[in-house]
């Protein structure tokens, strides 16, 4: 048998039923969570099928579950907050997961942060699960693979699931169409701060956190509390009926944990109440369809023995202007359609 011992068991692991992965989720078995999600990551199309038969039957389960998501600014204290944030969670009695959505390596195509050594504490408690992730590269990598981890997590009886995402970017967007609440972690200098981020992520969260609110820098976090929530006055909030706000906190301190976890259930309360909630969760299974169909096409469209045996001479043909782009894309699904 060639390969090393490692990969041999990772392996010999995926080649287990979807009954088994099934039997060990609901169990609230750790390990059997942790294949069972390298089984959702897998780009194998034997795998693939197992996993889809997996999470139909995990999301038969009755859950009931906050999904939130963190992002951030580089440098804002993301895994150190969720450290804190987490644990305070477990003190309460909540089973907490945490998806770390990572960034792939164009050379390894794996995870390249490690988030789950920077969340110490968290990592080492028996009612927290971690994992790190790798993004695969696309968007869609991203959206399915994450989705059908939560189901995994929530089946398994994880009833805070936090997706943390890696910065102010396109993923976020992605993220905030598969969470109920979504939280932004900033720094200190709104206005320099705003600079580098769009208009559109400061409407995405239902939450802005200034973080690291201690020591010297304590006078600095409530001046930007303040610039934060003069201008979220002025933009329209992402979730109807709720006022998006800022507030400080201290990961290392761990102050403000407690109010932010009151903020997350007033608005859970609110748009049970309201039926929003609900009503987003049904949007998100809506959007995953149309998502899953457009990666499914995508998918086996590049596996099709023509599209496959002559892109190159397109792409070739293309770029030295002997072919029209719109010409080969319409002969090139024709062929895919006829064939």
């Amino acid at each position: 048998m060639t390969g090393s011992p490692q990969k041999r068991k990772k392996a010999g692991s995926m080649e287990k039923s979807a009954e088994h992965y099934i039997e060990g989720v609901l169990n609230g078995d750790r390990v059997a969570v942790a294949q069972a999600i390298t089984l959702v990551e897998s780009n194998a199309e034997k795998h693939f099928e197992k996993a889809q038969e997996m999470i139909e039957e995990l999301q038969q389960k009755e859950t009931s579950s906050i999904r939130i998501g963190i992002t951030g600014v580089p440098g804002a204290g993301k895994s150190t907050f969720i450290d804190s944030f987490g644990t305070y969670l477990c003190s309460l009695g909540h089973k907490v997961a945490v998806l770390a959505v990572d960034p792939s390596s164009q050379v390894s195509k794996g995870s390249i942060l490690g988030d789950k050594t920077r969340m110490e504490r968290l990592s080492r408690n028996p009612d927290a699960f971690i994992r790190p992730s790798p993004s695969s590269g696309t968007l869609g990598g991203v959206t399915r693979k994450t989705r059908e981890s939560i189901i995994v997590c929530e089946a398994a009886g994880y009833d805070v699931i936090l997706v943390e995402t890696v910065g102010v970017g396109q993923g976020e967007f992605a993220i905030r169409g598969m969470v109920d609440f979504f939280l932004l972690l900033v720094l200190t200098g709104a206005g320099d701060e705003l600079q580098t981020m769009k208009k559109g992520i400061m409407e995405l969260p239902d939450l802005v956190v200034v973080n690291k609110a201690d020591g010297d820098n304590r006078d600095h976090a409530k001046k930007a509390e303040h610039e934060y929530n003069h201008i979220l006055h002025f933009l329209k909030s992402y979730t109807q009926g709720w006022e998006t706000k800022a507030v400080t906190a201290s990961s290392l301190h761990e102050t403000g944990i407690q109010e932010i976890w009151e903020t997350i259930n007033v608005f859970a309360q609110k748009t049970r109440e309201s039926g929003m909630f609900e009503g987003r969760r049904k949007l998100q299974q809506k959007e995953w369809l149309y998502e899953m169909i457009e990666e499914q096409l995508k998918h086996h469209f590049f596996q099709h023995t023509f599209i496959k045996g002559n892109m190159q001479s397109y792409e070739k043909d293309v770029v030295e202007g002997k072919r029209p782009v719109s010409g080969s894309v319409k002969e090139l699904i024709s062929a895919f359609l006829s064939r």
